[in-house]
């Protein structure tokens, strides 16, 4: 939903970095678990939830900065591209909200060793290649995701009105996806689990 969304605030371009920022981000978390600090945010709830509360505010902070410059990039449409984030602020991004997902972090660290064979060799390496392979496929479903949700951006571009549209829901959708990483850590707090 992130990549779907950037690439209705940005482009295709922007989207696709995005999704490769977020792989990366995914398979440095990868690396992380497979190093074996996968157990110990399984046993700290404290670690998870400092975790999910970082990502699911950075998503909400990356949904009010497009809202905060919508207009702007309408605007500047008309001349230059001048708003747009340069290519190391999109896979920043993109590696930032792939590194902090709770729910990759959960995932590799529940799911991941299920496969694993110790017979087969270092688990460390097993897992290692479990995280590349999960990086790979992100970026190719992202990826189409981003080109097929930012081709029909072109035709939004054409009006001032459709693009600040466009631009809204994209920050908009930013903000909701917060919230609903927050949603579970809220919870958790005011239900005193």
């Amino acid at each position: 939903m992130f990549v779907v969304a950037r690439a209705v605030a940005w482009g295709r371009a922007t989207a696709w970095l995005t999704a490769l920022g977020n792989a990366f981000g995914m398979l440095a978390l990868s690396v992380v678990i497979a190093l074996g600090l996968g157990p110990l945010f399984q046993r700290s709830a404290l670690l998870l939830a400092i975790v999910q509360g970082l990502g699911g505010l950075y998503l909400i902070w990356l949904g009010i900065d497009a809202l905060r410059h919508r207009r702007a990039h309408v605007d500047a449409m008309v001349t230059v591209d001048e708003e747009k984030p340069s290519l190391w602020q999109v896979i920043r991004q993109g590696f930032m909200v792939g590194i902090l997902n709770p729910k990759a972090l959960v995932f590799f660290s529940a799911v991941f060793p299920q496969f694993v064979e110790p017979a087969s060799g270092s688990v460390t390496v097993q897992l290692l290649i479990f995280g590349l392979i999960f990086a790979v496929l992100s970026v190719l479903l992202d990826g189409m995701w981003a080109i097929v949700v930012g081709s029909s951006r072109d035709w939004f571009v054409t009006s001032d009105k459709r693009l600040l549209v466009l631009r809204t829901v994209g920050g908009v959708v930013m903000i909701v996806l917060g919230v609903l990483v927050l949603i579970p850590l809220i919870w958790s707090v005011v239900s005193g689990a």
